[in-house]
Order: structure tokens, then C-alpha cells, then sequence
């Protein structure tokens, strides 16, 4: 579960305000606020695929795993690449208080129509949430940071209390919604009421509208803790600069609706066939033309020097690491969500719960483990591995999760085989390995684009950052689609191979890149 901290925190709290475990009081507010936000997320996520393929007779949509697939990575891709229009927007014309403020109504609302259940409202609340968490995610982690004076040593362990509680909101969120979606239990309760227990999925996805509405009824409240950060657009100094960036998001808004407008305009006469696998692929090469372009054109603008233009080579590196790490990392909650509806037993000691709850042993492992591997990296002390060489510790123990699981889905049955399903611990044993590569790599990931990124183009950085989460996203949604088309066996130890081989690569570049920045100090 990956946060954004500030690019540039601006002071906005004394530093003498320690009334929040010895932090200031605002980072109560924020904290809270993103436990409830990331509640509302990984409920609906630990939902999302499982509701999409279940039958309509059971209250799902009825979806093959080709279009779910699709879906699910269009869907998580956008919300992390809307955080850039989602920051700048905050930056030149709302203010982070305002933009977290619009983006949770809108995260709000796009739960409410998940819970109407019918096709239109299912796509219409995936949009709202899309805008909503682009708008929140990057710009509550500045509010974060704007807490701290300059110079305030807290500020680092303040972003690791506003992690766990992005952890915290994603260990309880499957609990709660996965119970209320896909627990026996509730559904015969809501059959004894009179109730269809295929509405049970509705319930699931109410909870997280619930999680959001807390969250915002908080964050209001809390407000005043905040003190001045982020009321005012730090990039408009003036109502003038202010005017142009609305005119600009105005133009680039249009641009969209023209666009929507014409292709739903072509599908109506028949020119062309609009379907998720054609989005999806349109998609694709958008996302391919828009990282070739924006390195391209980092690389070849501005006049760098050597040593910027090795920080860069470096950033690019790291860059597509982070996006293989992603891809398979992410597939938690749509191959490995499949995984453990159909072909794992869930029953442990005897007592039987939903699938969904599996979701949310990445949150609790990370609260467990996150302290071990701070202190691990401290105690290390000089020989603390390079940024690089983390990073290929991340690929590595992704690809071993997914290399655990190949056995097992040889032996594994589905559907109503439930005597060839397996037992729940493979996942997480698989969950496990993903969490300490998680650990490997995302702490340090920002960090490392931040601090390798040449002063000028330090926030432009911060993009490629979530444009890599973008990519990895994308991926592992195209992966999920495939779920019913190859063997599953053959899935799981292509997606294995290729993070064990990125790894290997990588790890043969760690060495290389630490003279090659060396050098370029």
C-alpha cells in the first residue's frame, strides 16, 4: 500500500506542537481521514472482480474474466494517473484543502452508485471514484508534510503514522465489506428479513460509501487543526496566474467531453465498435506513448548536465522496476482475488470465511512487519543496501510469491472440485513474500526519485512515480483477463519468471549505477 509524501511540505504548524502522539494535531486529522478513504478503496476493491464474475443469479454481473480483467485494470490504472491533473489542479486553482475535500464527495458518491447495482450506475460510480482518488490521494500526503516547520526532524516518522494508517484501513476494509458482500452467514440473515441475499453485494459496497462519509465528517470537523495548509493554490500567486489555470482545465476538459462525444457519436452510427477490450487496448497504447514521450522529452529538453543526465538514466531504471513491481504486486486483488474464489479453501481451524477477507492480510502484514525492516535498514547502517539493489529485493520476493503458488495450482481444482482446493495458507505464504518486497521497494521509491531527481524537474519526478504505479496497475489488470484463457500453473509461473528475471537484471546494474552516481557527484 503505497503513499505519496510532500515535494515541497511548506511549514504551517508550529513545531512545538506535539498533542498528537507527539506530532501536531493535524496529523490526526489527515490520518484518520486516509483511514477511512483507504477503508472505502480496499473494500471496494476485495469486491470489485468478485462482483464483476459472479453470476447475475447470485447478484454479480455476470462477466467473463476476459472483461472483468480488463475493467479492473483500466479502473486502478486511472487512479493513480488522474493524482497528476489531481495534484496540478490543486496546485493552480483549489488548494489541497479543498481538493481532498471535492475528492472524497466524489469518492463517496461513486460508492453510492456502486451500491444502486445496475450497468450504468457500476461504470458511473468506477468514474467518480477514479476523479475522486486523484483529486485526494497526492494531496493529502502534502497536507502531511506541510504540518512540519523546515528542518523538523518528526517529519519522516510522521509520513510512517500516516502509512499505517493507509495499512490500517486496508486490513479492516475486506473484514467488514467482504462479510457483508459474501458471508453465508448474512446472506441467510438478510433471507430471513425478506431480503434477496443477492443483494448482499450492495450491503458490501454501501459499507465503503459509509467509510467515506465517516472520513469526510471527520475531516471537516478536524479542519481547524490543519491551521492555514493547504487553504490557498500555492502555484497561483495571483487571481491572474489563478484565471489562467482554470481556462487551461477548462480547454483540457473540453477536450475530453469532444472526444467522448465523438466516439460515442461513431459508435451510434456503427463507424465503430466501442467495447472494453477496444478501450483497453486504446489504453495500452496510450499509456506506451505518453512514458516513450515523457522521458523523451525530459532527456532531450533543458540542457543537463553529465551528472544530471546520469541521475535521469538512473530514474529511468528504477522507473521500469517499479512498474514490473507493481504489475505484480497489484494482481492481489484480481488473479489471487480469482484465486481464492475458485481454487482455495477457505476454511482454517475449521471455521469458514469469505474469500474477500484474504485481501486483507497485506495490510496486517505490513503493520507487523514495517517496524522489523526500519529497524533492519538502521541496523545495517553502512552496509544498508543501495535504492537499486532494494529495489531488486522487491522484484525478487514478488516473483518468489508467485513462484510459491505454481505447485498449488497444478493441484488445485475450481468451481464445485472443492476437494482439489487448497488451503488457504498458500496465499499467505504468497502474501508474505509481497509484503516484504513491498517493503523493499516502496518506502524508498519516492525517496529515490526525490533525491536522484535534478532540482528543477524535482516535482515532475513525483509524476513519473505515480506513472509507473499507472503502468503496473494496467499490466496486472491485463494479466487478470487472461485468467480463464491459459493454465493457471502457466499464469502464475510466467508472472514469477519474469520478476525473479528483473530482478537478476536489475541486481547485474547495482553496482554500475553506484560508481555511475559516484561519479556524477
Amino acid at each position: 500500500m503505497s503513499a505519496a509524501p510532500a515535494t515541497q511540505p511548506a511549514p504551517a504548524i508550529a513545531v512545538e506542537d506535539r498533542r498528537f502522539l507527539g506530532h501536531p494535531r493535524g496529523l490526526s486529522t489527515l490520518f484518520f481521514t486516509e483511514i477511512w478513504e483507504r477503508f472505502s478503496y480496499y473494500g471496494m476493491r476485495a469486491l470489485l472482480i468478485l462482483f464483476m464474475t459472479a453470476s447475475a443469479e447470485a447478484g454479480g454481473l455476470g462477466f467473463d474474466t476476459a472483461r472483468a480483467g480488463a475493467i479492473y485494470g483500466l479502473y486502478t490504472s486511472l487512479v493513480y494517473l488522474l493524482s497528476l491533473p489531481g495534484g496540478w489542479i490543486a496546485d493552480r486553482i483549489l488548494g489541497q484543502r479543498r481538493a481532498v475535500l471535492y475528492g472524497g464527495v466524489l469518492i463517496f458518491s461513486g460508492h453510492v452508485c456502486l451500491a444502486i447495482h445496475s450497468l450504468e450506475t457500476f461504470y458511473a460510480g468506477l468514474a467518480l471514484i477514479v476523479l475522486g482518488t486523484g483529486l485526494l490521494k497526492p494531496n493529502i500526503s502534502v497536507m502531511v508534510g506541510q504540518q512540519y516547520a523546515e528542518g523538523d526532524k518528526r517529519r519522516d516518522s510522521g509520513f510512517s503514522i500516516f502509512y499505517m494508517g493507509i495499512n490500517l484501513g486496508a486490513f479492516l476494509a475486506p473484514l467488514v465489506c467482504g462479510w457483508l458482500a459474501q458471508d453465508e452467514g448474512f446472506r441467510g440473515f438478510l433471507e430471513s428479513n425478506g431480503v434477496s441475499p443477492a443483494r448482499s453485494w450492495r450491503f458490501g459496497f454501501g459499507m465503503a460509501a459509509v467509510g467515506m462519509a465517516l472520513g469526510l465528517v471527520q475531516y471537516v470537523a478536524g479542519g481547524r487543526r490543519l491551521g492555514e495548509a493547504g487553504l490557498r493554490p500555492a502555484g497561483s500567486r495571483s487571481p491572474e496566474e489563478r484565471a489562467a489555470a482554470i481556462r487551461k482545465l477548462r480547454f483540457g476538459l473540453g477536450g475530453v467531453v469532444l472526444l467522448l462525444a465523438g466516439l460515442a457519436l461513431a459508435h451510434g452510427t456503427g463507424a465503430v465498435r466501442l467495447t472494453v477490450e477496444g478501450i483497453s487496448r486504446s489504453f495500452a497504447l496510450f499509456l506506451a506513448l505518453l512514458v516513450v514521450g515523457f522521458f523523451a522529452w525530459v532527456f532531450l529538453s533543458g540542457s543537463w548536465s553529465p551528472a544530471e543526465r546520469t541521475r535521469l538514466l538512473v530514474i529511468a531504471v528504477l522507473f521500469a522496476a517499479s512498474a514490473i513491481f507493481w504489475a505484480v504486486f497489484e494482481q492481489a486483488g484480481s488473479t489471487l482475488n480469482l484465486f481464492a474464489q475458485r481454487n482455495t479453501e477457505t476454511v482454517l481451524f475449521g471455521w469458514r470465511f469469505p474469500a474477500s477477507w484474504l485481501q486483507s492480510v497485506n495490510g496486517a502484514l505490513i503493520v507487523l512487519l514495517a517496524p522489523v525492516f526500519a529497524w533492519l535498514w538502521f541496523r545495517l547502517g553502512p552496509r544498508d543496501p543501495s535504492s537499486p539493489a532494494k529495489f531488486a529485493l522487491g522484484l525478487l520476493f514478488a516473483g518468489l510469491g508467485f513462484a510459491l503458488l505454481v505447485g498449488p495450482a497444478s493441484a488445485s481444482g475450481s468451481g464445485d472440485d472443492v476437494a482439489r482446493r487448497v488451503g488457504p495458507l498458500w496465499l499467505v505464504g504468497t502474501y508474505l513474500f509481497h509484503t516484504m518486497g513491498e517493503l523493499c521497494l516502496s518506502p524508498v521509491g519516492l525517496s529515490a526519485m526525490t533525491r536522484l531527481a535534478p532540482e528543477r524537474v524535482g516535482g515532475l519526478m513525483m509524476g513519473a512515480w505515480f506513472l509507473s504505479l499507472s503502468v503496473g496497475n494496467y499490466a496486472g489488470g491485463r494479466v487478470a483477463s487472461r485468467f480463464e484463457a491459459f493454465p493457471l500453473p502457466g499464469i502464475f509461473a510466467t508472472v514469477g519468471g519474469a520478476a525473479i528475471a528483473a530482478a537478476v537484471l536489475l541486481s547485474l546494474f547495482v553496482r554500475p549505477i553506484g560508481r555511475l552516481l559516484g561519479a556524477a557527484k
